[in-house]
């Protein structure tokens, strides 16, 4: 028999809402990692340029407001809640709320699609730690269950290739036979890649979106090496020491490499972000968007899923996995991912003694 839920959480990364949230926000996403207040000072004038608000909480709000509206349509009359990692509404104080309200088992959904320590690992570490906060507080917690990964589920895929459609409507009509599609997501460090399946997943992504995404590259766009397949998996938002390996090429650094090669019209698809929050805003609509313009190029940058009904709709055939036992859904080449999932998948990268793992910025 299906386990019966009383409650859903919805797990999110969390932002400031005031130029005053910047720096104590910044010190909770690198907590345990010796970052150096100058460093934090840097990072903090990317969210002082857009006013100190990170556009990340209302992007949650609107998509809870279409959970609730697809769950009530499909007649799932739960409770809703949102907690976050590194900013209120924090995930242990939900939990406490949670609790005192008498719900006993919640099931939980983060605003990341992929697996990974950072991506997935990391929100059952959360969710550890606000189960054992309430037991802490005297509490007697509620068992939390988190869904599968859902990168590759229908409802995000199309939903992603919806808004690759769009962005390729937005170009001149002689700038489409040239536009070459840049999928971009977060780099993490080598030694994570290596602990998950991020970078296959990321490739299977958008490789569904290619199949699906009639890119009419004609001419010179077409004229390139043999195995060049006119698309390219790219990282952005680094954030480690130089000395310590992540995952290249930066989407910066790959616009000049294109350059270089006679490509002058890129369509910039964050696969990896599930909405324009501050990664999405600084690190494409600002510094990607300058470095094009700067080379000449035409930028044309894709949206996220945010709220596309499809991927609210997806969103909810997952939930629905456990809540009615609705058969997982995928397409590509990887299936469903097993939940949960096996022992000792995504674990933290090694860090020095003493310093506990933590989020990256």
């Amino acid at each position: 028999m299906t386990p019966a839920f009383d409650a859903i959480l919805l797990l999110s990364f969390g932002g400031p809402e005031g130029p005053d949230d910047v720096v104590p926000f910044l010190e909770n996403v690198t907590r345990g990692r010796g970052v150096p207040r100058e460093r934090l000072e840097e990072v903090a004038e990317q969210y002082l340029r857009f006013g100190g608000r990170s556009p990340i909480n209302d992007q949650n709000k609107a998509l809870l407001e279409a959970l609730r509206a697809e769950l009530d349509r499909r007649g799932h009359d739960l409770p809703l809640h949102w907690g976050n990692r590194n900013w209120a509404p924090f995930v242990e104080d939900v939990l406490g709320e949670i609790t005192a309200a008498g719900h006993r088992r919640v099931l939980a959904v983060s605003t990341s699609a992929y697996s990974s320590y950072s991506a997935c690992r990391q929100y059952h570490d959360d969710i550890d730690r606000a189960v054992a906060a309430v037991r802490d507080a005297g509490g007697d917690p509620p068992s939390v269950e988190k869904v599968r990964p859902y990168w590759n589920h229908p409802g995000f895929v199309l939903a992603m290739v919806e808004r690759v459609h769009a962005a390729l409507e937005a170009l001149p009509a002689g700038d489409r036979n040239r536009a070459r599609l840049v999928f971009t997501a977060h780099s993490v460090p080598l030694s994570m890649a290596e602990t998950s399946d991020y970078q296959a997943q990321l490739l299977d992504e958008a490789t569904m979106i290619v199949e699906r995404v009639a890119v009419p590259r004609t001419g010179a766009a077409a004229a390139g090496a043999d195995d060049d397949r006119g698309w390219d998996l790219v990282y952005q938002s680094r954030s480690g020491p130089p000395q310590v390996p992540w995952l290249e090429p930066d989407i910066v650094d790959h616009l000049t490499a294109l350059h270089e090669r006679g490509e002058d019209v890129v369509i910039v698809v964050p696969i990896g972000f599930t909405s324009d929050h501050m990664e999405v805003v600084y690190d494409l609509d600002t510094q990607a968007a300058e470095a094009a313009e700067a080379l000449g190029m035409t930028m044309v940058r894709a949206g996220t899923v945010g709220t596309h009904p499809l991927f609210v709709r997806g969103l909810v055939d997952v939930l629905e996995e456990h809540l009615i036992g609705r058969l997982p859904a995928a397409l590509g080449a990887l299936g469903p991912r097993v939940n949960p999932c096996r022992p000792g998948c995504c674990p933290a990268p090694p860090r020095p003694a003493g310093r506990p793992a933590t989020a990256r910025p």
